[in-house]
């Protein structure tokens, strides 16, 4: 590897809006604020709504027919 081309790799300090504090690797050696994290993001603690597609499925076909059915 080439001398001095290389960027210098320190400590980054991420803020949670929920208060926790993430510390990692990066060439971005400052502070961060972050509106979620896997602390507080609904995926990762499972508060996820699952969202309901086969309904607006049957409403389009029922709405617009099926295409093998020959409807226009």
């Amino acid at each position: 590897m080439r001398a001095e081309i290389h960027p210098s790799y320190g400590k980054l300090t991420a803020t949670c809006s929920c208060g926790n504090v993430i510390e990692v690797g990066s060439t971005r050696v400052e502070e961060m604020h972050l509106d979620v994290c896997s602390q507080c993001h609904p995926f990762y603690t499972g508060k996820q709504k699952a969202a309901d597609a086969g309904g607006r499925i049957d409403r389009f076909n029922k709405r617009f027919g099926s295409i093998s059915s020959g409807k226009k």
